[in-house]
């Protein structure tokens, strides 16, 4: 009897862990005109890991209909799209971002001391104007968006130390992510627009033609002709729209 019970015992509390949810379908992205350049001449590229990290880090709502709307100048066909195809979408947007503001470089950071709209203050390090890494953030981004980047770590090392938390593709990939969808879903901003967070998604802007040279080779799902230029300006809002229809 004494056996049985310890047999029972073990087997209730030995219960088999659930399962793991399985990755989603994923699959890389095309590169931008400045990846095949450096391919070419050497230079900075991009890391189809990081591919991964973008797919992994987009919420739901970026691939809904609602994103659909955004992306249409870029993706005319994005829903239609599998997930799959829409997660490499996003991951070429990223890529395309990545070269507009960094150039692909992970450790790139750039002082917007000239530039008085940029030139602001960190509320969380003190710095004026400092933008880093590949998606150009800022400290202070951990507080506004959520993101992993931990000054007091960082405070010690170089700028241009790559064991910065700021300056890790992953940390600023994910935030780069978490900043679009607040500004996307949250906020209802339009992918383009002159509040955007990135000057590259500032239709009229020096930065928003390179953006917009980088984008000329997204996904082929996406259903749009080789060589389309990027729209000259930003999206009509919906107070627009409603005045032109009257």
């Amino acid at each position: 009897a004494a056996i049985l019970l310890t047999a029972a015992g073990c087997g209730k509390s030995g219960q088999a862990p659930a399962a793991a949810t399985p990755p989603p379908a994923m699959k890389p992205a095309p590169p931008t005109p400045i990846d095949t350049k450096r391919a070419e001449i050497g230079g900075p590229m991009w890391d189809p890991e990081w591919d991964k990290i973008v797919e992994l880090a987009l919420p739901p709502e970026l691939l809904s209909a609602q994103a659909g709307r955004d992306v249409r100048p870029f993706c005319p066909r994005f829903d239609a799209m599998d997930k799959a195809d829409k997660r490499a979408f996003w991951a070429y947007f990223f890529q395309a971002l990545a070269g507009a503001e960094a150039g692909l470089k992970p450790a790139s950071e750039v002082r917007h001391s000239g530039d008085p709209a940029m030139a602001v203050k960190d509320e969380v390090t003190g710095v004026h104007g400092r933008t880093e890494g590949l998606l150009q953030l800022a400290y202070e981004d951990s507080k506004r968006y959520g993101c992993d980047f931990n000054w007091e770590a960082d405070r010690t090392l170089k700028v241009n130390d790559p064991a910065r938390t700021i300056l890790q593709p992953k940390n600023n990939l994910e935030c780069g992510v978490k900043i679009l969808r607040q500004e996307l879903i949250d906020q209802h901003k339009p992918l383009l627009s002159r509040t955007e967070y990135w000057s590259t998604l500032q239709p009229g802007t020096a930065s928003y033609r390179m953006f917009g040279k980088q984008m000329a080779n997204v996904p082929v799902a996406c259903g749009r002709r080789a060589g389309s230029k990027a729209p000259a300006r930003e999206p009509p809002t919906q107070q627009e729209l409603i005045s032109a229809s009257r």
